[in-house]
């Protein structure tokens, strides 16, 4: 009886610690993911859709609203509270895309460059935390790390690292978004 007792509480520990790594997970690429949907969303507002950087960048807002989509949806099926910081990255968002923005077309590349650098390696940690466990959420990972990722050689085309102060914006752009990754796994 006291060793069914203990695999049941082993068992018991296993399944919270992956519906934690789960929840985790789910709860801060959804916020990454709205996050970089504002921060292009800025970003259109200073260049307009029609122009020729503009383009460019709606083509990668369309595959950031594929993902902030896929996420709503896995949110409310694995039944995952979002992070209640969504007001925040809301506003820090469009106000990245706003700001790199009105610093030119190559500041606004290096931002991208800067925020899919760290969400690539973030994507690729996630997919070595799932191993085998949740292989549908592990594929939609790999299929949006290599979005970001193209989305990374796209800034890096467009002379991102041309920027006035690339190292010192870039710096403070990746260390912006590895702050919202640990807060929002948690909060």
């Amino acid at each position: 009886m006291i060793k069914k007792n203990k695999k049941s509480r082993k068992k018991l520990k296993k399944q919270f610690a992956k519906k934690k790594l789960i929840d985790e997970i789910i709860r801060v690429d959804h916020a990454g993911e709205y996050g970089a949907t504002k921060i292009y969303a800025g970003q259109i507002a200073v260049f307009g859709k029609n122009s020729k950087i503009g383009k460019t960048i709606q083509y990668m807002a369309d595959q950031e609203q594929e993902h902030i989509q896929t996420f709503d949806k896995l949110i409310i099926k694995k039944r995952v509270r979002p992070t209640i910081l969504m007001p925040v990255w809301n506003v820090a968002g469009f106000m990245l895309g706003v700001t790199t923005a009105l610093m030119g077309k190559k500041a606004a590349m290096a931002c991208t460059v800067a925020v899919e650098d760290v969400i690539g390696k973030h994507y690729e940690e996630q997919v070595k935390q799932l191993g085998k466990k949740e292989p549908d959420l592990k594929k939609i990972i790999i299929k949006f790390r290599n979005d970001e990722l193209e989305h990374h050689d796209i800034g890096i085309e467009h002379d991102a690292e041309q920027t006035t102060g690339y190292n010192i914006l870039s710096k403070f752009i990746k260390t912006g978004c590895r702050a919202a990754i640990a807060i929002s796994k948690k909060i």
